[in-house]
């Protein structure tokens, strides 16, 4: 149980969070652990690939962006797999471990939205500086989202569909069935967030 004078930091790893089984609603997100403690920051990581003419995430990115959260990108990298099929992937755990490693003597909890066990020794070393690790992934689909070893170092494990009711987003509120899927929100005011669905980090041809 978290308390009101905690302070909190949350750290999305955006391309981990496309497989919930419903839309994330981010507006509700915030203001669910904005009234757990003091929130410190939220940061959102993704690749993104520069290039392209239109990127159907860049609306999401310029909402969170204009709307209390850190949005930390970069650009994606090509390469051809063993099959000689090209690739375009982009990896952020560099990144977010060293602003979480840079927060830890600020924060006294921190959420980590991602299930790879690449994070597992991030973990470690962040609650070796005192603070309280919750990581929030899945386990609810086959193969589960989080690697055993990440949800066997957290000090508490929370499944995203505990929080589908507080943090999903209605679906009264989707787009039309001929509408882009992410729609621009730039201004505050706007009361609808996009959701997230679909890889952001890894495409191919």
């Amino acid at each position: 149980m978290m308390s009101l004078a905690s302070k909190i930091a949350l750290f999305i790893d955006g391309a981990n969070l496309y497989a919930a089984n419903f839309d994330i609603d981010y507006k509700r997100l915030l203001s669910e652990f904005q009234g757990r403690g003091t929130l410190l920051r939220a940061f959102y990581y993704t690749a993104v690939v520069e290039d392209q003419e239109y990127s159907s995430l860049r609306p999401l990115l310029d909402w969170l962006d204009y709307n209390g959260y850190t949005v930390v990108t970069k650009a994606t990298k090509e390469f051809i797999d063993a099959s000689g099929r090209r690739k375009v992937q982009g990896d952020m755990d560099i990144e977010l471990a060293v602003d979480a490693m840079e927060l830890a003597e600020h924060m006294d909890q921190t959420l980590l939205f991602s299930g790879d066990g690449d994070f597992r020794s991030l973990v470690e070393a962040v609650q070796r500086r005192g603070v309280r690790v919750t990581v929030v992934s899945s386990i609810a689909c086959h193969p589960p989202l989080i690697a055993d070893e990440l949800r066997r170092q957290a000090d508490v494990f929370i499944d995203l569909t505990e929080l589908q009711a507080k943090i999903g987003r209605n679906p009264s509120e989707r787009p039309r069935e001929r509408e882009p899927r992410y729609r621009s929100h730039l201004r505050p005011e706007r009361e609808t967030t996009p959701g997230l669905k679909g890889n952001d980090s890894v495409l191919e041809d």
